[in-house]
């Protein structure tokens, strides 16, 4: 019997995608003057299965959790940032929160696995699996129970939307880039080198360092990076597989998704990995300077 997980996404309308297209070529406008606009409106049409697309009703969700390989001093800043930027996003501080409130979108953050435990906040959803990752330079960064139950957060949280018409995934983690960037070297072949980038702003030491900590961990556990979810339990973190669970369940609920950052793209190679057809569901926004987003993408 398969898990919920691997059930295929939603079917995209290709008749609404025509006339899409038919809409936009009979415009007074020169063909393709409003760019990328044109690309993701037909997109829309189709996904949505309408002439008019729309993205009104908009939801945000954070995920944030620690990680077990800030311990090999990977990150510019120390574990403690993540639950103290939770609070942030909870008293409405982040930036995040300010784009939210100007689109008048539903804001939550789902709190996955923060080191240490954080009081009731607003707008902050408690489902803490553990302390944060155990350090994958040692040990696999989480059970398969624990990475089975990340994902079933990420579709939790998509399942409790009501009348959603974009969903926009977040992540909020120390030490996250490195999660993100071993499991893209384990997904697509690449060498850490080709991937590594500054995160939060590591000087060269430390992105030497970043890179030879996920050599080593890639080195590790070569003989389990062959299968997509288990990748995801030897290397990710509690809000990589929850992104991967909510972006998996979007599809599956016909919700389309805005992919937004490094994180969040590597999150969304794993869920594409482990289920291949939500790939028309995912929009990216933009390509990042972090070195090696371009490739992910």
């Amino acid at each position: 019997m398969s898990e919920w997980w691997q059930q295929s996404a939603r079917a995209v309308s290709e008749k609404h995608r025509e006339r899409a297209i038919a809409h936009q070529n009979q415009l007074t406008k020169p063909p393709g003057s409003l760019g990328r606009i044109e690309q993701i409106a037909v997109e829309l049409c189709a996904l949505q299965q309408c002439d008019m697309p729309h993205v009104d009703k908009v939801s945000i969700a954070v995920f944030a959790a620690d990680h077990g390989v800030a311990a090999e001093g990977v990150s510019a800043f120390p574990q403690v940032v993540t639950g103290e930027m939770v609070k942030n996003f909870a008293a409405g501080g982040a930036a995040i929160t300010v784009l939210a409130r100007a689109l008048s979108a539903q804001f939550q953050v789902v709190n996955v696995g923060t080191v240490g435990e954080l009081p009731v906040l607003p707008h902050v959803l408690d489902r803490r699996i553990a302390a944060g990752t155990t350090n994958f330079c040692q040990a696999p960064a989480m059970s398969a129970d624990e990475c089975a139950l990340a994902l079933q957060v990420g579709a939790d949280v998509i399942d409790q939307l009501h009348d959603c018409e974009l969903f926009i995934g977040g992540e909020m983690g120390i030490a996250n880039t490195t999660a993100a960037t071993a499991l893209a070297c384990a997904l697509l072949s690449v060498a850490p080198k080709e991937l590594v980038g500054r995160g939060t702003g590591v000087d060269d030491a430390g992105l030497l360092r970043k890179t030879a900590v996920i050599d080593a961990a890639l080195h590790k556990h070569r003989e389990h990076l062959h299968a997509p979810l288990t990748a995801l339990q030897y290397l990710g973190g509690f809000e990589i597989a929850a992104l991967a669970g909510a972006y998996i369940r979007c599809a599956q609920r016909g919700v389309p998704v805005l992919v937004d950052g490094f994180i969040c793209t590597a999150a969304a190679l794993v869920a594409t990995r482990i289920n291949a057809t939500i790939a028309p569901w995912l929009l990216f926004s933009h390509a990042s300077a972090e070195r090696g987003h371009r490739v992910l993408i």
